[in-house]
């Protein structure tokens, strides 16, 4: 059965969703969030589009398998944690950097970051691996 205003609301919503995902990735170091909660969100996004679509149609928003997500956020994941060591430092400790952008000024940036988009990635790929085999169970 498929419900109109379940399509409908789910088309609005979804974008919403993944843009507040990616807000809270972003200011996960500064104040409560990070890549943990930022994948759950993303994933419930998702979610909610499996629900109003089925599988089929959400593997192909996707246009990438969630198990293969799961596979590139351990790689940067664990990048970020290299970076340190190939410095002589211990695994994961911080690295920053920043570069020049004409009209925003200057841009900081650090492993931090990224291991954030890592662990995003990882969530987001495995809670989508269940969802989407659940779904296509049943």
């Amino acid at each position: 059965m498929k419900s109109i205003i379940l399509t409908t609301t789910t088309r609005l919503l979804t974008p919403m969703i993944l843009l507040f995902s990616a807000f809270l990735l972003l200011r996960g170091h500064q104040l409560p969030g990070g890549g943990f909660i930022g994948g759950l969100i993303a994933a419930a996004a998702f979610g909610l589009y499996l629900l109003a679509f089925g599988a089929r149609q959400t593997r192909c928003l996707l246009r990438i398998d969630p198990r293969n997500l799961v596979s590139l956020g351990l790689i940067v994941a664990l990048g970020s944690g290299l970076v340190a060591m190939a410095e002589d430092n211990p695994f994961l400790t911080s690295r920053w950097g920043s570069f020049q952008v004409a009209d925003l000024g200057r841009i900081d940036f650090g492993t931090p970051l990224f291991f954030d988009f890592g662990v995003y990635l990882l969530v987001l790929g495995s809670t989508l691996t269940m969802l989407i085999t659940l779904m296509e169970e049943g």
